[in-house]
């Protein structure tokens, strides 16, 4: 099989027609383009629909896998409730519908919540981003902010102690639960019907889905870098190029390719 190069080769969807896939898929900067925040963030008509016809020929073997809470990607593709890992593996809606969260209560953040937005007040071009269990705060809005917003974070962190943990992404930092990840996240969805026995595959934008990617590679699959900000053995070079390579799979799964 083709191994992709750095111009952008995913993998030959005529031959993993041949193949029962699971298929998980990264949100922001993978499947839709990032916009100025988050909330900006739109979908279309079409890719509701790509999704709801992958899901079928693929008897239910497609999750998301985001930062974004599992209530954020509800909200972002309703009506469609598809299996999803939300805040980076922290919470999971499994196939049969069944939510997994941690045990950790909201209110552990409390302190951290009011030390960042007193970092990030409104005319500073930060952003604060409350998922409950985890705090995100985006610079994209305020580059020239990015170390104050690391180290802002940081000290948020050290307060919290080894339960929490940082990680970044495109121009986020955030602090969340430690021990969850995208990586836990697929391995859980690998132990359940209908990804149970499949040949995952998953497609990433970020440093964030590293973890993701080995994951997949664990268990016999393909890692599909999105952009030029991470590399895998497959590449593809936007998210426009993710929706056309997931439309050309639909098409020969269902014969027409």
């Amino acid at each position: 099989m083709d191994t992709g190069t750095a111009g952008g080769t995913g993998p030959d969807p005529r031959e993993i027609c041949a193949l029962r896939i699971g298929l998980f898929l990264d949100v922001d900067g993978t499947l839709l383009e990032f916009a100025a925040r988050p909330d900006e963030v739109r979908v279309d008509a079409a890719t509701r629909t790509l999704l709801f016809r992958l899901q079928g020929l693929l008897q239910g073997a497609l999750a998301l896998v985001s930062g974004r809470s599992l209530r954020q990607l509800d909200g972002l593709f309703h009506p469609l409730e598809l299996p999803a890992a939300g805040i980076h593996g922290l919470e999971r809606r499994s196939a049969g519908g069944v939510v997994f969260r941690p045990a950790q209560s909201v209110a552990a953040l409390d302190q951290a919540r009011s030390e960042l937005r007193a970092a990030a007040p409104p005319d500073s071009g930060l952003l604060l981003e409350d998922k409950g269990h985890a705090l995100a705060l985006h610079y994209r809005g305020a580059p020239q902010s990015a170390g104050m917003a690391r180290a802002s974070m940081h000290e948020a962190a050290m307060k919290l102690g080894p339960d929490f943990q940082i990680i970044e992404g495109a121009q986020v930092v955030e602090l969340k639960p430690a021990g969850h990840s995208k990586a836990t996240a697929i391995e859980a969805f690998m132990k359940e019907r209908p990804f149970h026995g499949c040949t995952p595959v998953f497609l990433g934008d970020d440093v964030t889905d590293f973890d993701g990617f080995a994951a997949v590679r664990n268990h016999g699959g393909m890692d599909v870098a999105v952009g030029n900000r991470v590399s895998a053995r497959w590449s593809l070079e936007s998210p426009a190029a993710t929706r056309r390579w997931l439309q050309e799979l639909a098409d020969c799964l269902s014969g027409k390719g």
